[in-house]
C-alpha cells in the first residue's frame, strides 16, 4: 500500500515560472517509489505568471486540496482601485508613490516571513486533524515563501509527524531580503525563525551544494542536496534542434529578466562582435524582460534591430524557440546568492544538447555542472574579452551538438527515487 505524503507549496499550475516545476515533476514521479503525494494549496493565490498548460501535467488521479488564502496585496490592489501590480514588481518600479512605498515598508517591517503569514494559522488548524487521523505519513513543505515551513513547524509541533523543509532559496540570507527596508531587529527574527525550522524538520533538503553548505553553517545538521532537473518527456514528440551554419547565430534566453539578472553584458559584447553581420544575428528573450533592459535595448539602434521580445509563453511553447536556437543563453544572478544558483532551465538547456552560453560566477554550482556536462564554464559578467570570443567561436561553428550523456542523474525521475528514499529512510511509516 502507498504511504501518503502531503505537500504543501504555495505555487501550483495554472502558475507558471520555475518555482512551481519542481513539485509538479516530484508530486508526477513519487507514485512509481510507492509514496502518494497529495497536494495542498491556496485556493486563490496572487501569482504573476500563470501557465495553463501545466494543468496537463496534473494526474486526475492526484489529489489537490485547495484552501483560501488572504493576502494583503489583495487590499493594496483595492487602494489603488483594483490597479494590479504584482507584489514581485513593486522594487523594480522607477516611479514609486507613497502607496507603493509605504506597501514596500510594511512588507518589510510587519509580514515576517512573508505576506503569506496569514495562511499559516488557518492551514495548521484544518490540517492537524487529517494528520492525527492518520491521513498522511508524512509532510513536505517548500519555500519560498518560506511561510510554508512555518505550516510543517505547526503540524510536528501538534502531530509529532515526520516533516521534511525544502529550500529552493535560502531565507535569513536570501538576496532578495537586502533589496527590502527592513529593520535589524526584524532580519534577526528572520534569522530566528530559520533556525527553528533548521532545528525541529526532520530532514532539510536543498537545491545547490553552496546553500547546502551555508544552511548548515546557521544550524550544524545534515542538509540534503536534491537539485532541480530535466523531464524529458517534456521535449515535444518531433523536437529538432536547427542544424547549426557557420557564420550566423540565433540566441534564445529563456526565463525572467530582473534586477539581480543583467543581460547587458552579453548584449554589449554581441554587438561590438557583431555588428558588421547585420543580418545573421539576432537575441530573442522569451519570457518577462524588465522594463531597464527593454529601455536600454530601445534606445540602441543596433539592439533594437537585432533582439526580439517574445513575451511570456507557455512551457510548452518554449520549445518551438529552442528548436530554432544555435545557442541557448544563461543569466545566473550577480549577487552574493550568485554562486548556489542553480536555474532548473540549466538542466533543460542541457537536455536539448544546444550548446550554453553562460554569464554568471565562474567558481559557481551550475558553472561545474555545465563543466562535467561536456559544455562551456559559465563566464564573468565583466570578462568581456571572454564574452566576445565565445561568441565568435559559436558564430563561425558549424558543429554537432554537444554530448550531454553524463546528465541523466538530473532527470525528475531519478530525482525523484532520491526523494522518496529520504522518505523512506526517515520518516515513520
Amino acid at each position: 500500500m502507498s504511504k501518503r505524503v502531503l505537500i504543501i507549496t504555495y505555487y501550483w499550475p495554472p502558475s507558471g515560472g520555475s518555482g512551481v516545476q519542481r513539485w509538479l515533476k516530484f508530486a508526477k514521479y513519487l507514485p512509481e517509489s510507492g509514496w502518494e503525494p497529495v497536494i495542498f494549496t491556496p485556493e486563490n493565490p496572487d501569482f504573476d505568471l500563470k501557465d495553463e498548460t501545466l494543468l496537463d501535467e496534473v494526474s486526475p488521479k492526484l489529489e489537490i486540496m485547495k484552501f483560501p488564502i488572504w493576502e494583503p496585496y489583495q487590499l493594496l490592489n483595492k487602494i489603488r482601485g483594483n490597479k494590479k501590480t504584482h507584489p514581485g514588481r513593486v522594487l523594480e518600479q522607477k516611479d514609486q508613490g507613497w502607496i507603493e512605498k509605504g506597501a514596500i515598508w510594511l512588507r518589510a517591517n510587519l509580514l515576517v516571513p512573508d505576506p503569506r503569514i496569514f495562511w499559516v494559522k488557518p492551514s495548521v488548524k484544518f490540517l492537524t486533524d487529517l494528520v492525527k487521523n492518520g491521513q498522511f505519513q508524512a509532510v513536505i513543505t517548500t519555500g519560498p515563501p518560506h511561510s510554508m515551513h512555518l505550516i510543517g513547524r505547526g503540524l510536528k509541533r501538534k502531530t509529532g509527524i515526520f516533516w521534511l523543509a525544502d529550500f529552493r532559496d535560502p531565507w535569513s540570507q536570501w538576496e532578495f531580503l537586502d533589496k527590502l527596508p527592513m529593520q535589524s531587529f526584524v532580519r534577526k527574527k528572520h534569522a530566528e525563525l530559520e533556525k527553528t525550522v533548521l532545528k525541529e524538520a526532520d530532514v532539510i533538503t536543498t537545491i545547490s551544494p553552496t546553500f547546502q553548505r551555508d544552511l548548515k553553517k546557521i544550524f550544524d545538521r545534515e542538509i540534503e542536496l536534491l537539485t532541480n532537473g530535466f523531464d524529458l518527456s517534456d521535449i515535444p514528440a518531433g523536437f529538432k534542434p536547427v542544424k547549426k551554419k557557420s557564420l550566423q547565430l540565433n540566441l534564445v534566453y529563456s526565463g525572467i529578466i530582473d534586477s539581480i539578472r543583467n543581460p547587458m553584458p552579453l548584449l554589449k559584447a554581441m554587438k561590438e562582435e557583431f555588428k558588421p553581420h547585420k543580418e545573421n544575428v539576432s537575441f530573442t528573450f522569451v519570457g518577462r524582460v524588465s522594463d531597464s533592459v527593454q529601455e536600454q535595448i530601445a534606445i540602441d539602434s543596433w539592439l533594437k534591430s537585432h533582439v526580439h521580445f517574445a513575451g511570456y509563453v507557455s512551457h510548452e511553447e518554449v520549445f518551438s524557440f529552442y528548436e530554432k536556437a544555435d545557442a541557448l543563453v544563461l543569466i545566473l544572478t550577480n549577487t552574493k546568492n550568485a554562486q548556489g544558483n542553480i536555474p532548473g532551465k540549466l538542466f533543460e538547456y542541457l537536455s536539448t544538447k544546444i550548446p550554453v552560453i553562460a554569464l554568471g560566477d565562474p567558481e559557481g554550482d551550475s558553472s561545474e555542472i555545465l563543466v562535467e556536462a561536456g559544455a562551456e564554464k559559465v563566464m564573468s559578467f565583466s570578462d568581456h574579452v571572454g564574452i566576445q570570443l565565445r561568441l565568435r567561436k559559436l558564430f563561425e561553428s558549424d558543429g554537432e551538438h554537444q554530448d550531454t550523456a553524463s546528465i541523466d542523474h538530473y532527470s525528475r525521475k531519478n530525482l525523484s527515487f532520491q526523494l522518496a528514499k529520504l522518505l523512506d529512510e526517515y520518516s515513520i511509516s
